[in-house]
């Protein structure tokens, strides 16, 4: 049985406020937080966070452990576009742990090299 509109909605809502207090603290900056939706321009489930002054938009997916890869680096990609950001990424919900710093990060390798240099690929 699938679960609904609801308990989806929660889901999701928890995992992204769970990601982001992870890396508020990981990476001792107190502005990162769970970012409001914006509608049809939507910039990302987690907001401030930044890497050699690039912005990065991250996506946090609760599918109960299911991955859908494509979709889901698309729709960050779309997502970086709308916030002029440097790098998109997705944080997935892996099945059987609830540990923020044992979660999936999926990126496209261009995603990794811009992440790594500061700089995004031509």
């Amino acid at each position: 049985m699938g679960r609904s509109m609801k308990t989806a909605k929660g889901a999701g809502t928890w995992f992204e406020s769970l990601v982001a207090a992870y890396l508020a603290e990981q990476l001792e900056d107190d502005r990162i937080e769970r970012r409001s939706k914006n509608g049809a321009k939507d910039r990302g489930d987690i907001a401030a966070v930044k890497h050699l002054g690039q912005r990065l938009v991250i996506e946090c997916k609760e599918y109960g452990g299911q991955f859908k890869v494509g979709p889901w680096l698309a729709e960050a990609e779309v997502e970086r576009g709308n916030d002029d950001a440097g790098v998109g990424l997705v944080v997935a919900k892996r099945r059987a742990t609830r540990d923020p710093g044992e979660q999936v990060v999926m990126m496209t390798l261009a995603d990794l090299a811009s992440l790594i240099t500061g700089e995004r690929p031509a």
